[in-house]
């Protein structure tokens, strides 16, 4: 599904990302976790094409994305939900997804927009229930939720989330997590960056440790997840949501 090879990243000057190389499979989920500043947004911004690499590949369904454009990204199948929600707020929701849903508008001569609502809200009830009320009145964890499902209007064969448990409540955090859980299931592909070490592993099939821009640490989660050194680490005030045991409902 991913291909990174090699690559380089950064502001300016400032070289953050130091010859990253990483794979993701389809159906996988994949957790990128590591301290602040390690590097993992910065990643994701560069897969996006929102910051451009300055060496490596990144090759997504054997098609190069390193000179693409952003708009030219989510067009080929990769969709980015950015950390903080960052929804229209002025707009009503349902308006939110269906700019989510504009590149298939005008990519897919079949694309029914009607359907693919549907099956946001059948994914998201309590946004159908939202549907007509302004974007910025949704509590935190309702935004966290319409930023993900204006992310999957756009029919993404890789769905990338940056920190999407931040400033939620735990049982909110625990309802998010298993609904990461059913895009797995239903065959979708995940790249998952997540400051809560322990709840990311938990549902996670692989994992990368990034340090200082680099990679320390990867494998299947399970082996991370009882790593001491990432346990020493990360893990020790993660907080708990005992996503490894939840049923999905």
């Amino acid at each position: 599904m991913l291909k990174i090879r090699n690559i380089e990243s950064g502001y300016g000057k400032l070289r953050v990302l130091k010859k990253i190389s990483l794979h993701v499979d389809g159906g996988e989920i994949v957790t990128l976790i590591g301290a602040n500043g390690a590097g993992k947004t910065t990643l994701l911004y560069t897969i996006a094409g929102m910051i451009r690499a300055t060496g490596g590949d990144i090759v997504l369904l054997d098609r190069n994305l390193k000179s693409s454009t952003p708009q030219q990204i989510v067009k080929m199948g990769c969709s980015l939900v950015p950390e903080g929600r960052q929804v229209f707020a002025t707009m009503s929701v349902e308006d939110n997804l269906i700019l989510g849903g504009y590149v298939r508008y005008k990519r897919d001569k079949e694309y029914s927009q009607v359907s693919e609502l549907s099956a946001i809200y059948d994914l998201f009830p309590v946004l159908k229930d939202r549907k007509n009320q302004l974007a910025g009145t949704l509590s935190g964890g309702e935004q966290q939720m319409l930023a993900m499902g204006r992310a999957l209007m756009a029919g993404p064969k890789l769905i990338m989330m940056d920190e999407p448990s931040t400033g939620l409540a735990p049982l909110i955090v625990k309802d998010i997590f298993k609904i990461i859980l059913r895009l797995r299931e239903a065959g979708n592909t995940v790249l998952l960056v997540e400051q809560n070490a322990k709840a990311a592993l938990s549902i996670a099939d692989r994992g990368y440790v990034l340090e200082t821009g680099k990679i320390i640490l990867q494998g299947p989660a399970d082996d991370l997840l009882n790593n001491s050194d990432v346990q020493r680490a990360y893990l020790g005030r993660d907080v708990d949501v005992e996503t490894a045991t939840c049923d999905i409902v």
